[in-house]
């Protein structure tokens, strides 16, 4: 059965058949002859649902026209992925398995959840609110200090925004706390004030706002007034370190600053730049689909067809790292990589091979011309997006320092 309908500012497509649902032990066989779990992990439905997303893997006894490659699933997640959606998967032992695609729309009508933080209100769309609670103060006081809350890291939105390090808020018995699930990740966003739910029509940013982390959208209220719509995950990827750097508890509105916190805030406010992610390959589409990935997570993205294109966007500026694949006319990843090291400026840039060549000897040679890291087609997204942010945190804190 195909079911097709709305929700929100997605459009959603659920295929659920009538079979016997994942059968999870062997799929977790499978999965330990492959090498992707250990012998003694416990394979849950949900794990399994994950599984069976990975490249190359099939429980198929034989190989046909239709079945036993291992190719397929894993497809389709990634183009799924690349336009911004999600899949999620429900399988009932016995009654079947659903798999439901949840597409972006370009422009629509949605429902975004209204918040202030200190005189700034913005939205937030409510399809990736998972909870809005209501913390008791000193339980909102011991968050700050673990770093975390309910699970998953905590932010006041006022440092994610760049706009003040801590809430002015009159002290109250409870603070309200948003949380927040886009993709695979997740977060808890301390504000002043939950607005409530809106139904508005989001228009397309334009190029002078499109490249701004963590910014999905703008509207017009009925009252005249603009709004931007964030995705609060895209902002912590891009800016969550330095608003680390300069947060303080809700109790810290009542005393001033310290000398260090108050250095690290107008750092904040006077060095932000957003990270840009050099993507090189001679496949339009590999490019164009990197490229809507690390744009999503709030990245600015270069775009190189070969390394000699490479090399001109590196005179022009320089990137936290570079993505390169190997196999591309005029100038090869390998020459690209050497010609990085090589130049006195570039010698420390992170540098990420992606590439359908796996043999060894490939790996060997990229790691002995000084490559950082070496991905195989098709790759996680959750790796790679895991190793950019990492290269972007660091190159924040030498930037501080």
């Amino acid at each position: 059965m195909v079911t097709v309908g709305y929700e929100g500012n997605d459009v959603s497509v659920e295929f659920r058949d009538d079979g016997a649902g994942l059968d999870v032990e062997r799929i977790r066989e499978r999965a330990l002859a492959l090498g992707l779990v250990a012998a003694d992990e416990a394979i849950d439905a949900a794990r399994a649902a994950d599984l069976i997303f990975q490249p190359g893997f099939s429980t198929a006894s034989e190989v046909t026209e239709l079945s036993g490659r291992g190719i397929g699933m894993d497809v389709v997640r990634a183009e799924v992925q690349s336009l911004g959606g999600r899949i999620e998967t429900h399988s009932t032992p016995g009654e079947g398995t659903a798999f439901r695609l949840v597409l972006p729309l370009t422009t629509a009508v949605t429902q975004v959840v209204m918040v202030r933080v200190g005189s700034l209100s913005i939205g937030i769309p409510a399809n990736i609110i998972e909870v809005v609670r209501r913390a008791p103060a000193a339980e909102l006081e011991q968050a700050y200090a673990a770093g975390s809350y309910l699970d998953a890291p905590l932010y006041w939105a006022g440092a994610l925004l760049q706009s003040s390090a801590n809430s002015a808020e009159v002290a109250d018995k409870t603070r309200p706390v948003v949380i927040v699930r886009s993709a695979s990740q997740r977060l808890a966003l301390h504000v002043d004030e939950v607005l409530g739910n809106q139904e508005v029509v989001v228009k397309n940013l334009g190029p002078q706002l499109s490249s701004l982390p963590g910014l999905a959208g703008m509207s017009v209220l009925a009252s005249g007034a603009v709004v931007l719509i964030y995705n609060p995950v895209a902002l912590a990827t891009v800016y969550g370190a330095q608003a680390r750097a300069v947060m303080r508890p809700p109790s810290a509105a009542r005393t001033a600053p310290t000398r260090a916190q108050a250095q690290s805030a107008a750092a904040l406010q006077s060095t932000a730049v957003v990270p840009l992610v050099l993507v090189v390959d001679d496949s339009i589409t590999v490019r164009r689909v990197t490229q809507r990935l690390l744009q999503r997570e709030g990245y600015r993205v270069a775009l190189a067809a070969d390394g000699l294109q490479a090399l001109q966007r590196l005179r022009e500026e320089r990137p936290v790292v570079v993505l390169s694949d190997i196999e591309m006319p005029r100038m090869d990843g390998f020459d690209l990589a050497r010609a990085i090291r090589a130049d006195e400026r570039l010698a420390d840039l992170p540098i990420i091979m992606i590439t359908s060549r796996m043999a060894e000897k490939h790996k060997e040679h990229a790691v002995a011309l000084g490559v950082s890291h070496y991905l195989g087609k098709p790759y996680s997204d959750e790796v790679l997006l895991g190793l950019v942010q990492r290269y972007a945190e660091m190159e924040q804190v030498a930037a501080q320092g």
